[in-house]
């Protein structure tokens, strides 16, 4: 069974983004040692999930992005979980193998946590979820999230989009690793309890 990890940057007051969904923070924030962490954390992925929201901004990005994050992005295969119906992306034979892996995502309109059960039960590397506070709030509810990986910037936004907000119950979480870069950014590695 594959572990389900959620890699989420924050500010130090626990927003993933401003009230507007913006998080262009982290880039002024992180250094290249952190930046080099984020991206090894990805390329240990064998599937990236996220909510719709997440992926309409992202797929037009990514095919033609350069850097350290577009091999992994491009290359790793994707799911979206939507509750408002979501067709995906047309596929054309004249895309690059970086859009196409982007077209071919597997799209989830059923019970979160069941979808989310069966994708673990399938065989290969961590599954690793990526941004969106509404989707990782769901996530978080299915109590199915065996890691978090929080990298907390040295920012402070005053306002913005949390994932821990509207628990239902305490989340009891095991810290399992700390590390620290140049730039101030911390990241806090937490296992679920039980």
């Amino acid at each position: 069974m594959r572990k389900l990890i959620v890699k989420m940057s924050m500010s130090l007051d626990g927003f993933v983004s401003d009230v507007n969904g913006k998080n262009d923070w982290i880039f002024k924030t992180g250094d290249e040692q952190s930046r080099d962490w984020s991206v090894d954390q990805i390329r240990e992925a064998s599937l990236l999930i996220m909510g719709r929201t997440s992926f309409e901004i992202m797929s037009p990005y990514w095919p033609t992005a350069t850097g350290p994050f577009a091999a992994p992005m491009n290359t790793i295969p994707k799911a979206v979980f939507t509750k408002n119906g979501f067709a995906g992306i047309p596929h054309s034979s004249e895309q690059s193998p970086a859009a196409a892996s982007w077209s071919d995502a597997r799209i989830f309109d059923g019970d979160l946590a069941e979808e989310i059960r069966k994708l673990k039960a399938e065989p290969g590397k961590p599954i690793v979820a990526l941004g969106g506070a509404r989707f990782i709030q769901s996530l978080i509810a299915t109590g199915l999230i065996d890691e978090f990986n929080l990298a907390i910037h040295p920012v402070a936004l005053g306002s913005g989009l949390p994932i821990f907000a509207g628990l239902a119950s305490p989340l009891y979480l095991k810290l399992a690793d700390v590390e620290t870069f140049p730039g101030g950014t911390i990241v806090h590695s937490y296992r679920a309890e039980g």
